[in-house]
């Protein structure tokens, strides 16, 4: 999964779901590299952290890749090499610490149980799920079984879940239900109950020691998003601070917390695909300065919904003939030395000396946004910095880095969606009608 993950961290308490809808609540969001994260490590420089962020990207790609326009049912594959956020949640009664990868390319919760015949090397304690009394497993003949790919029935009638990432990491065990228990930065925690898990009892892949599971954050019915349901009125929003903010933290907005309104706000359709794990946006072109590129679409198609946005995915990811006409463009704008940079990134410059960059405006259905400097190039070491764009086979992903500093709603419990950019501080996806840009 290709990513800079930001961590969020929640207490652990309770309160009514009621609360959350009249109120809303919010958590922090710590960029991985940050000093505050778990994934710090002080022996890293710059140009290690982006080399892995763009490891990870390809690995967030081939997820996409497999899962994007050929895919007839949603599905809930797990993003193991990285995710966008650690998130600590409380599980069972009473309640039990889990840090887990949040992910909004995928849906299914899941933690690694005790007893586990197979489990990668954690440094917390495994979920023990007969120390809580209100685990429960479900039958075969739940709809929640039936509506998570790679479920099967054991012989006890108990519903199997199977989850896996293309690059053979995975997690099997039993899908279960339990209090699912998160606390904000407002004060208000909140008891989520009857919330659908996975046990993992055989895990694998290229897990971080420090997470335990993912917590799928996407669009379909078995993620966290979907099961706050109406607690939330759907609403769910982020902010990814830039890079170099580096300590600093930034805020998920749940419920009406996520509402985001004001002057020169614009509206874009977020298209409702199949799978449902993934939110789409309608790309029509991007301006470099006066010359403006127009997009013919990629292997989600060429119409509406054509573009992936994704808080995961580091950098943005478009179709190879496409991008190389953007790149051709870009560079014509920008006098300086060319230098080699990290495998992936094909247009980098020596940034010893104050450079000029061109106005690049992303052109989405009804909503021109206009990104800055920090949006499209990324410093990979002291004296070097690249395009923060990159070329691939035929799909479209539109990267975190573009959209650092922006606000980003999207929000899916209407049938009509739309996706709103504005220019502001943060970004924020909000998921039931919009979906918003702002810019500081």
């Amino acid at each position: 999964m290709a990513v800079t993950v930001l961590a969020i961290f929640l207490a652990l308490s309770s309160i009514c779901l009621v609360d959350a809808l009249s109120g809303g609540f919010s958590v922090e969001l710590i960029h991985r590299d940050s000093i505050n994260s778990p994934f710090y490590n002080p022996l890293e420089t710059t140009s290690d952290c982006v080399t892995k962020a763009l490891r990870r990207s390809l690995d967030r790609f081939n997820h996409f890749k497999r899962n994007s326009v050929t895919t007839k049912t949603a599905e809930a594959d797990i993003i193991v090499n990285s995710g966008e956020y650690l998130m600590n949640i409380s599980l069972g009664t009473p309640g039990f610490d889990v840090v887990a990868i949040a992910d909004t390319g995928s849906d299914l919760i899941w933690t690694q149980c005790k007893p586990c015949s197979h489990c990668f090397n954690q440094e917390a304690p495994f979920f023990n799920p007969t120390k809580s009394s209100t685990y429960r497993k479900l039958s075969c003949t739940a709809s929640q079984c039936s509506r998570l790919q790679g479920s099967s029935c054991s012989s006890d009638h108990t519903c199997q879940c199977s989850v896996s990432y293309g690059d053979a990491s995975f997690s099997n065990g039993d899908l279960a239900a339990d209090t699912l228990t998160l606390a904000s930065t407002s004060g208000r925690p909140m008891a989520v109950p009857y919330t659908v898990i996975g046990c993992g009892r055989n895990n694998g892949g290229t897990f971080n020691e420090k997470t335990s599971g993912i917590i799928g954050l996407g669009g379909g019915k078995v993620s966290l998003i979907s099961q706050l349901g109406t607690s939330i009125a759907g609403k769910f929003s982020y902010c990814l601070l830039p890079i170099s903010e580096t300590g600093n933290s930034s805020k998920m907005n749940f419920g009406s917390n996520a509402v985001v309104s004001g002057a020169g706000v614009v509206s874009a359709p977020l298209v409702k695909k199949s799978p449902d794990t993934f939110y789409y946006l309608t790309l029509e072109a991007i301006s470099v300065g006066t010359k403006r590129i127009e997009f013919t679409g990629s292997s989600t198609g060429s119409g509406e919904g054509n573009i992936i946005i994704d808080s995961g995915t580091t950098l943005t990811l478009l179709p190879s003939d496409f991008y190389a006409e953007l790149e051709s463009v870009v560079d014509s704008h920008i006098n300086a030395t060319k230098v080699e940079g990290p495998q992936g990134l094909s247009l980098c410059y020596e940034a010893q000396n104050l450079i000029e960059f061109p106005e690049v405006t992303v052109h989405f259905t009804d909503a021109d946004v206009k990104l800055k400097p920090l949006n499209i190039f990324v410093k990979v070491s002291d004296t070097t910095i690249c395009f923060a764009f990159s070329g691939v086979e035929d799909l479209a992903i539109y990267g975190n880095i573009a959209q650092m500093n922006f606000l980003i709603a999207p929000r899916t419990s209407r049938p009509i969606i739309y996706a709103q950019f504005i220019q502001l501080c943060c970004v924020i996806l909000n998921i039931d009608v919009y979906s918003v840009f702002t810019l500081c």
